[in-house]
């Protein structure tokens, strides 16, 4: 009989070569980048796309933490000088990254409260007797919370306990299309839950951030809102309907009565609405109407956010402990500001022009002329090259610039191709590292990869074509394309 350490050190060994084989694809596609590249590439460009190309890769397969590999690309930009110290510094001095930082804190803030769980479990209450209801509700809580948490990770863990005692209560067994329909729809719920409130994700604070400073192109809170509202709501019953559909459930597994009486108990639990509560509620609507009422005071996004994580922790004022208000995930801030480098870099460098300038063929070309035909292809392309990048963030940093260089050469207004290249990129169901929505469930050991699959084409296939809707008729509409 083998020594029980000996079969536990398997897992272990496989982590390793798994690593180590990471490393050697990612220094793979590096040297071939940097070597393989036509001369029209400048040696600065060569090597900037190397190295973007080098991290993205390494994000995808994840040999090393996400936080860690942000540093290792911002090191190497600064060795090698591909652009100036304060160009590759930027992304840590640049409104989104103080956005995020502000979310953050704002997060930490409300979950010293009750206030989300005691939201979360009134809805579960009043829909989730059903099976339907129940994962309605877990899509529902979380399009609640976009317009006040900035964050799709901290929405996700925010949900994920009440999904997890749901799962524990109802019985749904390991494997059973139960439980499979309700950890599916918190994941996909995280997803489409950034859609419309621009404060509401990373990708889409890129995306302002990167039109703002390479096209002069602002979008406010509210435009954001009016572009997207529609799409967010065909994708709200759509996921519902999808995930209800596909996994059939037998006729006990439809109803659960108890649940009320559960959640009941939750709410008892949490006591009478405390003034905590109350204040929290009123700074967050504080914080809203300010991101609202943008284009009448001009303040960037950040500024609200970071004027309610400060309201938030004044004594006498505020409702949560300052110590614990900067226990922020600094892997986030990390990847945000260097992704953000990055882009800077890659037009720095030359790089985002001379792949412009490939893309730019003839029929390429041509089809950026015709607003529709160039919706389609780049919801197409945002969609596929999302799928190999696997990282919302890498691919909306590499994706923006380049649609702003392609439009540039076909003489188009670079506005359409970068936005809904932007807000594709959102969209990732197929595999676990495409979005943070997905990996926080995965991590709860409730459900596999597998199980991500077939929904996951189906739910990429949903939004490919309410997007081309949305762009057919809305988008239009309001002048957008």
């Amino acid at each position: 009989m083998k020594p029980s350490y000996v079969s536990s050190s398997i897992p272990m060994e496989r982590k390793n070569v798994k690593r180590i084989v990471s490393l050697l694809i990612a220094a793979g596609i590096f040297m071939l980048l940097f070597f393989g590249l036509p001369e029209t590439f400048s040696y600065e460009a060569r090597l900037m796309t190397a190295v973007v190309s080098f991290g993205v890769v390494l994000w995808a397969l994840e040999p090393i933490p996400i936080g860690l590999t942000a540093l290792l690309i911002l090191v190497l930009m600064l060795i090698f000088k591909l652009a100036d110290t304060s160009v590759v510094y930027s992304g840590f001095a640049s409104p989104a990254t103080h956005l995020v930082v502000g979310g953050m804190m704002i997060a930490q803030a409300v979950n010293q409260t009750a206030l989300v769980k005691r939201v979360s479990y009134f809805i579960v209450k009043k829909w989730g007797t059903t099976a339907k209801g129940l994962l309605g509700s877990m899509i529902l809580v979380q399009q609640i919370q976009a317009f006040f948490i900035p964050s799709t990770a901290v929405r996700t863990t925010l949900v994920i306990p009440i999904s997890s005692l749901i799962v524990k209560s109802i019985g749904a067994k390991p494997g059973s299309n139960l439980r499979k329909m309700i950890m599916l729809g918190v994941a996909f719920g995280g997803n489409i839950s950034g859609t419309a409130i621009l404060t509401a994700a990373v990708g889409n604070i890129l995306t302002v951030e990167l039109l703002n400073r390479f096209a002069g192109i602002n979008i406010t809170y509210f435009q954001w809102f009016l572009y997207t509202f529609p799409l967010w709501l065909i994708l709200i019953p759509s996921i519902w309907i999808l995930l209800y559909t596909y996994f059939p459930l037998k006729e006990e597994q439809k109803n659960f009565p108890h649940i009320k009486g559960e959640m009941n108990n939750k709410i008892k639990e949490l006591g009478p609405v405390s003034i905590k509560e109350i204040r929290c509620l009123i700074i967050l609507l504080f914080i809203v109407g300010l991101w609202i009422t943008e284009p009448y005071h001009g303040l960037h996004p950040s500024v609200p956010a970071l004027i309610g994580a400060v309201i938030m922790t004044l004594p006498g004022i505020g409702f949560a402990k300052w110590e614990n208000v900067v226990k922020i995930n600094y892997n986030t801030v990390l990847l945000l500001s260097v992704t953000l480098s990055m882009g800077y870099g890659l037009i720095d460098s030359g790089a985002v022009d001379n792949i412009g300038d490939y893309l730019s063929v003839g029929w390429f070309i041509e089809s950026m002329q015709i607003p529709l035909v160039a919706a389609i292809l780049v919801i197409v392309l945002a969609q596929i090259f999302h799928k190999l990048v696997s990282n919302v963030s890498a691919a909306v940093v590499t994706l923006i610039p380049i649609m702003i260089s392609v439009a540039d050469n076909a003489g188009v207004d670079p506005l359409p191709l970068a936005f809904i290249a932007g807000v594709t990129s959102l969209f990732g169901f197929l595999l676990v590292v495409e979005t943070m929505p997905n990996l926080v469930v995965h991590s709860t050991g409730l459900i596999e990869q597998r199980d991500f699959l077939v929904p996951g084409i189906l739910a990429t296939g949903i939004t490919i074509i309410a997007t081309i809707f949305v762009a057919l008729t809305w988008w239009q509409l309001i002048g957008l394309i």
